[in-house]
């Protein structure tokens, strides 16, 4: 998978950009990589540009209370749609301001992956395709030479979290076969055509560890010793 990463940062801590690229490192190439500010105002940006590879995109605020970086990014989004083939758009942001563009890329068959902190406004969150917490993301050091991942829910935690609840029951409800059991590939691709949520955000690498750790479905190997899952029967 061809990635472009586009960075807003205005709005994004640079300490996060390990775990951001950890990330995208699993889910393809990342080919393009740019960040948008005012370099006079990010001092802290500046210093990971290089290192990473990172074009920078200088951008003023040409007139005062307007967003000059936001359509800066937007523009060169919609560029890179219609001349580059990208496949995902990686969007590193905490402004629902991106919201319109997400649901353009999107029309148009592209994956969006979403960053920012966990106050990013829940129309962004929503309209990505993931969306993945960066609130955890810190800069690696000798002690923690791996980016910071969330906290692991507890069993209780999980289950109190209505909307992630609510996912996952619909999700083996709609897949299941004539046991009752889906199996895990599938509730994969449930889960992403009708949410943004990601389990890292709850601190499990894979879907299926978070499943199990709610201690509420029935769990059977199936085809291959995929793990297939069941709501209980009582």
């Amino acid at each position: 998978m061809q990635i472009a990463l586009l960075i807003d940062c205005e709005s994004a801590s640079p300490d996060s950009i390990d775990g951001i690229l950890g990330e995208l490192a699993a889910k393809g190439i990342i080919n393009i990589r740019r960040g948008y500010g005012n370099w006079k105002n990010q001092p802290g940006w500046e210093a990971k540009l290089h290192p990473f590879a990172i074009q920078p995109i200088q951008q003023f605020a040409y007139t005062k209370g307007k967003n000059a970086l936001d359509m800066c990014m937007t523009v060169d989004a919609m560029d890179l749609l219609y001349t580059e083939k990208v496949d995902c758009f990686a969007l590193v942001t905490s402004d629902s301001d991106f919201t319109p563009l997400v649901l353009k890329l999107l029309s148009k068959g592209k994956t969006v992956i979403g960053f920012g902190e966990r106050k990013t406004p829940a129309p962004f969150v929503r309209a990505c395709s993931e969306f993945i917490h960066t609130d955890s993301f810190k800069e690696p050091s000798p002690e923690h030479p791996l980016p910071s991942m969330m906290a692991r829910r507890t069993k209780n935690e999980l289950r109190g979290d209505t909307e992630l609840m609510n996912v996952l029951r619909a999700a083996v409800e709609g897949m299941k076969d004539e046991n009752g059991f889906a199996p895990m590939g599938r509730i994969g691709q449930y889960i992403s055509n009708h949410s943004s949520l990601s389990s890292k955000n709850y601190g499990y690498a894979r879907w299926s560890d978070l499943i199990r750790a709610t201690e509420y479905f029935e769990e059977s190997p199936g085809e291959n010793r995929q793990p297939r899952f069941r709501r209980p029967e009582n």
